[in-house]
């Protein structure tokens, strides 16, 4: 294990193969094996890195979210900082959330169609079915 790495995201590498692996291959079964992978680590009490911004009306923090170009809103998770590090914004604030209480906060919020882990490469995207289908309630 990479000691430097932060306790909450050891072992996401596991999700980083697994999208890749169904990037390659876009069957239900390799569908089926990245949301066990993503399972797994959720029960291991996984974090994700979540980017934040100020909300102006409030002293408060919000996800940040991406529209994507149907006009659907998503909130964005990473599995790593070179993950995160990724992406078009260079100045970020971000914090470490379990997983489990992301995908809880994402099916109470009827504004958000879902989580698109890793947003700029190894990418998949969890609307509120797949998000179910990992946690059910």
């Amino acid at each position: 294990m990479d000691e430097k790495k932060d306790k909450g995201l050891q072992g996401n590498e596991k999700i980083e193969t697994a999208i890749a692996a169904l990037q390659q291959e876009a069957s239900e079964e390799m569908l089926a094996h990245t949301l066990t992978v993503i399972r797994r680590r959720m029960k291991e009490g996984g974090q994700f890195i979540v980017d934040v911004e100020p909300q102006p009306t409030s002293a408060q923090m919000s996800l940040k979210t991406i529209t994507t170009p149907d006009g659907a809103l998503w909130w964005m998770a990473f599995t790593s900082f070179e993950e995160e590090l990724k992406g078009a914004d260079n100045v970020k604030s971000t914090f470490l959330a379990d997983i489990e209480k992301i995908f809880e906060a994402a099916l109470s919020v009827p504004q958000i169609k879902g989580i698109i882990i890793n947003p700029w490469n190894r990418t998949i995207m969890l609307d509120k079915k797949l998000i179910k289908i990992i946690k059910p309630r």
